[in-house]
This record gives C-alpha cells, structure tokens and sequence, in this order.
C-alpha cells in the first residue's frame, strides 16, 4: 500500500508540477516581473515613464526558473501524496477511484487549497500592504484544513448534519476574518493585482484537476494490475 502511494503520488505530482511550472512562467511570472518594476520605482502608477522602465521586458532567467520548476514540482508531489493518501483511505471504506472522479478529487483539493483561502486572503503582488506573515500562515492552514475537512463531508457524508458542518467549515474562517493590515497602500497598480490573483486562481484549478486526473488514473491502474 505504500509504495502505491509513493510511486502513484510521486509521478502525478512531479507531472502536475512541471505542468504548473510552465504556465506559472508563461501566465504569471511576466505579472511578478512587471509588479516588482513598480515595487522598486522604476514605474510609477499614473507617473510618467520614459526609457527601459516605460517597456518592462519579461526574459529568461534561467536560474530563477529553474528553481520555480523544481520547486513547483516538489511542491504538487507533497500534494499528490496528500492526495492518494487520502483516496486510499476512501477506498478502504468502499468509495471506487477512477479517472473521472480523480479529477473531481483534485478539483476539491483546489477548493480547498486555492479557492477557499482565496476568498479573503487572495494572492498578492510585490510591494502591496499585508499583515505579519505569521498570522496569516496561520490563517491560511486553519482555513485549508476546515475547507478541506468541508469537502471531505460534501462528498462521504450522508446526513443533513454533515451537510451543515460544510457550510460551518467554509463559512467560519471568512466570518472571524482573515488578517488584514492597518491600512491598504502599495505602488502597484490595483488591475495588476487582480490580473496576478485571477492567473494564480486559473492556473492553479488546471494544475489541481490534472494532479486529480493523474492520481486517479495511476491508482486505478494499480488497482487493475493487482486484480
């Protein structure tokens, strides 16, 4: 069982990863790049520049990417493991894995992972105001784990009680309020963040219903090798 789970969990996730990678480098990297202009000056919103700075320009750095791959991949590998983990465990108690609802399994984990914090603590360009980091890891774990706890009982509970508790489990992270700094500032324009939370939110519902797809496909076929 084990090695079910490390071999189907390593190569859905090394695959999903290396798949977000490349469209976090196409899609959002350019935003990153195009922000951090404005976060060091050499941009001013409603400011007038003239020269290099007017004309940002989003090459290569082929170190910077080579670390955002591996750790993308190292990143939906950890993921994946989470994941086929957990569809072991629903196994175990009568639930059938297959390709189609493996995508469904990552669309959930999108939820949440992604989705869920996302509602009151989006993703953020450099250089915009936010609070203490610490506070909102923490934030951001309690609501993931009570997002996911919430998709866990939409999708095996079967009373009205379990039904409540999703909507408490989605609901109470958003109602105590997530973080927030004293006041809202930053040199970066507002359409440039919400270009940056929208690709971070696409790009990870991509990555995650592949994640989903692949650790459904491989643990499917495991099932099938073994009968």
């Amino acid at each position: 069982m084990l090695v079910r789970i490390l071999t189907s969990g390593l190569i859905a996730g090394a695959v999903a990863g290396l798949c977000a990678a490349v469209l976090h480098l196409t899609f959002i990297q350019p935003v990153l790049l195009h922000a951090e202009l404005y976060e060091s000056g050499e941009l001013v919103h409603f400011g007038a520049a003239s020269g290099p700075a007017a004309r940002p320009g989003f090459g290569l750095d082929p170190v910077r990417d080579g670390l955002s791959v591996i750790f993308s991949m190292l990143t939906y590998a950890g993921f994946a493991l989470i994941l086929v983990a957990l569809m072991a465990l629903a196994e175990g108690h009568g639930a059938v894995i297959s390709v189609r609802n493996g995508m469904l399994w990552g669309v959930a984990g999108f939820v949440a992972v992604l989705l869920a914090p996302a509602f009151s603590l989006p993703p953020e360009v450099p250089g915009v105001a936010a609070a203490d980091i610490l506070p909102r890891q923490a934030w951001w774990f309690a609501t993931a784990i009570a997002a996911g706890a919430a998709m866990w009982l939409l999708a095996f509970g079967r009373s009205w009680r379990a039904w409540g508790a999703v909507v408490v489990l989605l609901l109470a992270p958003h109602a105590i309020g997530a973080p927030e700094p004293d006041s809202f500032a930053g040199p970066v324009p507002t359409e440039l963040g919400a270009l940056f939370a929208a690709r971070v939110l696409g790009v990870g519902l991509v990555a995650w219903a592949l994640l989903g797809l692949l650790s459904g496909l491989l643990w499917s076929s495991e099932d099938e090798t073994a009968s």
